[in-house]
């Protein structure tokens, strides 16, 4: 009885994508692609958009190269506020420098134009790891930085 109670108070979506393939691209040249196995979108009591299977985004330089990628488990975008969160083993790949950032968590304010995290960040390139408090990039994820630094660990194998 109580999972019937649960299902009637949940509002249905507005609207469901299921697999979702979306490209952006700006004069001609693909900027971004996101990859998505379920996207539901509500617009009470506060229109958002919810990636519940996940979310997958691929940055691109203007040769078309991937600069950048985003994974995450789980997401939700908040309309009004140009506000997206990603959650649930979030893996960011700078291939530029070839460092891998595992995050527990990360919020892209679109206004501010950028992305961070205030929570354990590991990065690891190569053999190198290193830890931090935090995490924060431009928006368009060409600036990664890792916050407040505590050290970092070379691996011999």
């Amino acid at each position: 009885m109580t999972d019937i109670e649960r299902f009637a108070r949940q509002t249905p979506p507005d609207q469901e994508i299921t697999a979702a393939h979306i490209r952006r691209s700006e004069l001609g040249k693909l900027q971004m692609e996101m990859e998505s196995p379920l996207v539901r979108q509500y617009k009470q009591p506060e229109a958002k958009t919810i990636y519940p299977q996940g979310v997958d985004l691929m940055f691109y330089n203007n040769d078309r190269t991937p600069r950048t990628s985003l994974h995450a488990n789980k997401a939700v975008t908040f309309d009004d506020r140009h506000i997206m969160q990603g959650s649930d083993s979030v893996v960011v790949i700078d291939y530029s420098n070839g460092d891998t950032v595992y995050l527990e968590d990360i919020v892209w304010r679109q206004d501010d134009d950028i992305i961070f995290s205030n929570h354990t960040v590991r990065a690891v390139n190569g053999n190198r790891v290193t830890y931090g408090d935090g995490f924060s990039s431009d928006a368009k994820m060409t600036n990664l930085r890792i916050v407040r630094q505590r050290g970092t660990i070379e691996i011999n194998e």
